[in-house]
This record gives C-alpha cells, structure tokens and sequence, in this order.
C-alpha cells in the first residue's frame, strides 16, 4: 500500500473545493480544504504538504500572494503550488504566477483525467522526496555509529595495552628481584605480588574471550536445572576478598522456599559475582551492598544495591554499551576494560533474560537488577 500523502486545495467558494476533493479523492491521499489564504496558511504550518491547488481569484489575500508567503517561509517554500484559474490570463499575468512559485496552472472548468495526471506525479515525487530523505537519515545514524564503534575501539585498545602494560611490568620486576635470590620473607612477598598480577592478566584475558565468543554467535549455554541461591552463595565466595578488602557491609536477603531454574549455573554466577564486583569497586569504604532474590509468577529477579557513587540518566543508559565506562567513575575501575557488564547482558538475553540498573542520581546508589525466566518458563 502507498504511502499517504497530503494536498491543500485553497478557493473561497464551497461548491469548488468540494468539486475537487471528488475529483482526487482516493484512499492514499488526505485531503485538507481551506476558503481563504490565510486559513491555508495556519494550515500550512500544520501539516507536511505535497502539492497546493490555489485558485488565483480570491478576496484578501488572493493565490499570487499566497504563493509568494509560502516562498517566504523555510517550512513551506519547497511545496508544489498548482494555480487553479477562472479565464484565460496574459503571458506577462502568467509570469507572475510562476514568478510567485507555481509550477503549472490548470483552467477551469477543470479536465479531470489532466488534474489527477498532474496530481499523481507530485504525489509520487513527495514519496519519493521522503523516501530519499530517511535512507540518508538512516545513513547517517549508521554513519554516526560507525564513527562511534571506531572511537570507542581505539580507546580500548589504549585501556587495554595500559592494563596489558602495567602487570607485565610488574612480573618483569619481580622476575629481576628472584633472579638476585633474596631471602624467604621477600621471595614470598614477591610471589604473592607475581600471583595478583597473573590473576589479573587471566581476568583480562578471560573477558576479552567471552567478547569474542560472544560477538562471534559462538558461545554456547551449558543448561542444567540446579537451585538459583547456590549461584547466589557461590558469587559471593567469589567476591568476598574485595568486598572485605572495602569493608562494605553485606546484606542477603533469599526466600526459604526453593528456587529451581534451568541455565547455565557458571555463566549466571559469572553475571552475579560482575555486579557485586562493580557494587564493591564503585563504592566508597564502608558502605552498604544487598543482594535479594525475588521469586515472581515467570521470572526470578535478582536485585543488587548499593550506595555508591550512583549514575546519571545518561549513564544508566549507556553503561551497558561496549567498551563504555562513566567517565566520572575511570579512576574505580581498578583495570576494567568496559566490558563487563556488555557481556552480562548478551549472557542474560542468551539465557532469555535481561538485566537493568536503577539509580537516583550521582551519589545516591544504584540498583542492578538481572531478571532470568523461572524453570516453567524457560522450557516454555
């Protein structure tokens, strides 16, 4: 089906007007009738118009002066105006007419095939003008993405050889300081030292793998049906160090009643033991953090918060975002490449789920909330 267009037919008398709404009248076409000039205009400046059909004889402001307005005007000065006339006019009366922006004239009594001829072209042209004007739309949100994509990636790029960088020096110096065979104490000290910073290459390296697989389409779900609070009691093992090292105050809150799901329990506790990561790492010392699982009628939620550093609107929404990470927030990354939570919500919409965040504003907290389909639903 054709796309609708809209034609002003502008004549004071009814009787004309109403002879050409009936002459054009079709289901693709809207209609609008104004009786003088200046009732088009109000129109005009409602309504994206194809063409206007002006009759040239009208009291007050009459088609010429009409047509010279709508020039005048940015909104309407590229609309086609074809004058509807009464009599024969001289060429010096028909040059003003196109002077004032007509591009043809029709004669009264009008021959209806010629109208709907005429009609049907300008029609076509706005459809056409329109369909132009959202394919360069398209191609610029496209190209605007594509500028993006690449900014972001030569910034990560950056992150990433700084965080490559900095433990791998380290390694190198703890290599040099073993090579030297100093005492127990200080061998032990730097061994422990060596760990953390291969702990932290794995971690990296352990994301960036997940984001291959990931954008690739080659990860796979390992789905078993196990009790949902064992993933819950399992990332908060994982994440105890941290949260200790912050000495956050940590809150559970779980039903007594089972919680059986169908998913892939080390992907989930993966997504689990990211947000308690960020809640601890985006928290002064000594906060609060809670995480509560909730049982609904197809989905279980579970809900971590915190009162941390919080986010703007604009952060909520682009935190999600690959290789995003809130600007005011860089220095608590603590070696995040901002991928973390891009791969807990590909992970969360491969298991037929999503997660979400909540927060009141810079400095108030935030709520992440992942929502995961119960065991009836997932087989479903």
């Amino acid at each position: 089906m054709k796309p609708v267009v809209t034609f002003l037919l502008v004549d004071d008398l009814p009787e004309n007007l109403l002879s050409l709404e009936a002459l054009l009248q079709r289901d693709d076409l809207t209609l609008l009738k104004a009786r003088s000039g200046d009732e088009a205009l109000e129109l005009l400046l409602q309504h994206d118009v194809a063409l206007a059909l002006i009759d040239v004889q009208m009291p007050g402001l009459n088609g010429f002066e009409l047509a010279e307005l709508m020039r005048g005007n940015e909104r309407t000065r590229r609309v086609p105006i074809i004058f509807v006339t009464a009599g024969a006019h001289s060429a010096e009366r028909r040059f003003q007419g196109y002077e004032a922006g007509a591009v043809d004239f029709i004669q009264k009594p009008i021959e209806p095939d010629i109208l709907r001829s005429k009609a049907e072209i300008f029609a076509e042209l706005y459809r056409q003008r329109r369909m132009i004007a959202e394919q360069r739309d398209r191609l610029e949100k496209q190209a605007r993405a594509l500028q993006l994509a690449d900014t972001r990636k030569n910034e990560f790029i950056g992150v990433l050889v700084h965080e490559l960088r900095s433990p791998l020096a380290a390694l190198n110096g703890g290599l040099k300081l073993l090579s030297r065979k100093p005492d127990a104490a200080k061998m032990e000290q730097i061994h422990g030292l060596m760990h953390q910073q291969m702990d932290h290459i794995v971690r990296l390296v352990d994301d960036l793998l997940d984001l291959s697989r990931i954008t690739q389409g080659k990860i796979n779900l390992d789905k078993s049906e196990f009790e949902l609070k064992e993933a819950i009691n399992t990332a908060l093992e994982m994440t105890r160090q941290v949260i200790e090292e912050q000495n956050h105050a940590m809150n559970v809150r779980v039903p007594e009643q089972s919680c059986m799901v169908f998913a892939d329990k080390v992907r989930l506790t993966q997504c689990i033991s990211n947000l308690l990561n960020n809640a601890a790492k985006y928290t002064p010392m000594c906060g609060q953090i809670e995480i509560a699982l909730e049982s609904g009628a197809n989905a279980y939620r579970i809900s971590i918060t915190d009162n941390g550093f919080g986010l703007t609107p604009e952060g909520s929404k682009a935190i999600f975002e690959m290789f995003e990470q809130v600007e005011e927030h860089r220095d608590h990354a603590q070696g995040g490449l901002g991928i973390g939570l891009a791969l807990v919500k590909q992970l969360m919409e491969l298991h037929g789920g999503d997660v979400s965040v909540w927060s009141d504003g810079p400095g108030l907290g935030s709520t992440f909330t992942l929502e995961l389909p119960t065991q009836a639903a997932a087989a479903h």
